[in-house]
C-alpha cells in the first residue's frame, strides 16, 4: 500500500607496419569498424534491457536470495539441545518467552495467521479491512483521500515453531503500469497465544488529478523460506475526499 550505459575504453595496440599490413589495411580496418559497431549495438541493447524489471524477476530474486539455514528442529528438540548448558538454556527461554513447549506440537513448519488489517489516519476512524478466505476482497477494498497521511496496522499469530525473516511486500499498479513496490522486514517471532501487533511506517498518498483514480495491488506476507502465509489481490481508490462512514 506504499507510494513512494556502461562504457569501456578501447585499448589499441600498434603493430609494426609490414607489407602484409599494407596490402590488407583497408579491408582490415573496415572489418574492425563493423565488428566494433556490432559490439556497441549488442552492449547498448543489453544496457537498455537491464533498465526494466518484471514481477517474474522480482520473484526470481526472492528465490535466488534465499539463505540456507541448515536443518530445522522442532521447539522441543531445540530445548533438548545443550540442555546441560545453563547459559544457553536461559538464552533460549529469553528468546522464546512464555512459550508452552508441550502445546506447540512436533511440527517443523511455523504457522502465521494474519488476524486483522487496519488503515490508520490521524483524526480519522480506523478503516478495518476484511480478510476474505480467497484473498480477493470486494472492489474497491478501501478508499483513501489524496494527500493524506496513513499507516497500515496488522495483528498476527505465530504457532508451531519460530518464524524467521517474516516480511511484508506490496506492489501497486495504475492502468497496468507499476507505480510502487515495497518490502518491509518484520522480523523473527516465536509461538505464543497472544497475537503480535505491527504498524508500518507512515506514508502520504499522492495528490492531483493524475493521482486520483483506481489502483490495483498485491500484498504478501512471507518468511525467509518464501513461504506465503497470506496473499491479497485487491483494488483501491484515491479520491478528493474520504469515503463517508
Amino acid at each position: 500500500m506504499g507510494f513512494e550505459d556502461n562504457k569501456e575504453g578501447n585499448k589499441e595496440e600498434l603493430a609494426p607496419v609490414n607489407e602484409a599490413n599494407k596490402k590488407g589495411g583497408i579491408a582490415d580496418s573496415d572489418s574492425e569498424i563493423e565488428h566494433e559497431v556490432n559490439e556497441n549495438k549488442v552492449s547498448r541493447q543489453m544496457s537498455e534491457s537491464s533498465m526494466y524489471t518484471t514481477d517474474q524477476e522480482d520473484d526470481e530474486d526472492e528465490t535466488t536470495n534465499k539463505i540456507e539455514l541448515g536443518p530445522q528442529c522442532t521447539l522441543k528438540e531445540q530445548f533438548e539441545k545443550d540442555k546441560d548448558d545453563e547459559s544457553l538454556r536461559r538464552w533460549k527461554e529469553q528468546l522464546l518467552g512464555s512459550v508452552d513447549i508441550n502445546a506447540v506440537g512436533e511440527s517443523l513448519d511455523p504457522e502465521v495467521k494474519i488476524l486483522s488489517l487496519e488503515i490508520k489516519s490521524p483524526g480519522r476512524p480506523d478503516i478495518v479491512l476484511p480478510i476474505p478466505e480467497d484473498g480477493k476482497p470486494k472492489s474497491p477494498w478501501f478508499v483513501l483521500k489524496e494527500g493524506s497521511k496513513y499507516s497500515l496496522n496488522f495483528k498476527f499469530q505465530v504457532s508451531n515453531n519460530i518464524v524467521t525473516g517474516l516480511k511484508y511486500t506490496n506492489t501497486v499498479w495504475k492502468t497496468g503500469i507499476k507505480v510502487d513496490s515495497m518490502k518491509e522486514m518484520i522480523g523473527a517471532f516465536s509461538p505464543q497465544s497472544e497475537p503480535y501487533t505491527h504498524e508500518m511506517p507512515e506514508e502520504t498518498t499522492p495528490s492531483g488529478i493524475f493521482a486520483r483514480g483506481s489502483y490495483s495491488a498485491r500484498t504478501k506476507f512471507l518468511d525467509d523460506d518464501n513461504k506465503c502465509y497470506l496473499e491479497i489481490n485487491y483494488t483501491f481508490d484515491i479520491k478528493k475526499e474520504w469515503q463517508a462512514t
